[in-house]
């Protein structure tokens, strides 16, 4: 573990960080020569193919002892000063290669562009109209809800208003002591007294009463001559009850 740690840490210097530096004053000197850029050039053309392929190989050879350090051989020998072994492996390999199936790798990488263009719009279409079609459903769906809220409301105010009761208030109505004092009017009326008893006409009692009140009446009213008198006493003698 420690020494692919190592091995990954002189990959950077070396392989990165020293080459980009190198390559730094060849760009930024007054008199540039176009060998010393080309050969920079040419050493990162490899140094990317070698970063593709490694990806690959890793997963097959880097099994093979001594893998990591073979590799950061092979980095230094590409730019050391005294090998300078870019220049001859770019001659002999990468370039005649390349330049074999340049045509190709070309029309590979165009119909590889329009692919990936036809797939990212293809895919934006489909996001757009399913986004689309999405915030419709929740629109709808919002409006529908604030419709049955409002309409619910409105419903339950106009039974208020119409001296119905909401449903939600008929079970605190519905129970026997309400229903009662429901019925109820208020203030109560009085309820009529008893009947007297009332005395019979044809006891003795209310006909003597009813002869003195005569009697009384002649009396005030004047005398009417004999015969009303004479009558007067005899119905009182009858009248009066016997002791």
């Amino acid at each position: 573990m420690l020494g692919d740690f190592i091995n990954r840490c002189l990959m950077l210097l070396l392989g990165y960080a020293y080459p980009a530096f190198e390559c730094y004053k060849a760009v930024e000197k007054n008199k540039i020569e176009i060998e010393e850029l080309r050969f920079w050039c040419q050493y990162w053309i490899l140094v990317a193919f070698l970063s593709v392929f490694e990806r690959v190989g890793d997963i097959f050879i880097s099994w093979l002892p001594m893998y990591g350090e073979m590799k950061l051989a092979l980095i230094i020998y590409l730019w050391y000063p005294k090998t300078k072994g870019t220049g001859h492996v770019y001659d002999t390999f990468l370039r005649p290669i390349v330049a074999r199936h340049e045509t190709d790798i070309e029309r590979k990488i165009q119909e590889l562009k329009a692919k990936a263009w036809d797939f990212v719009l293809y895919h934006w279409q489909n996001f757009a109209e399913v986004g689309q079609s999405k915030f419709f459903d929740i629109i709808q769906y919002l409006l529908s809800t604030s419709v049955k809220l409002t309409g619910g409301e409105l419903n339950g105010d106009q039974q208020q208003s119409n001296g119905q009761p909401r449903p939600g208030s008929a079970s605190l109505s519905s129970g026997p002591g309400r229903q009662s004092g429901k019925n109820k009017k208020w203030p109560p009326t009085a309820s009529p007294p008893p009947d007297s008893p009332t005395t019979s006409q044809n006891s003795p009692s209310s006909r003597l009463a009813q002869t003195k009140s005569n009697i009384e009446n002649n009396g005030e009213t004047g005398p009417t001559g004999d015969t009303d008198l004479n009558q007067a006493r005899y119905r009182l003698r009858r009248t009066k009850p016997d002791n």
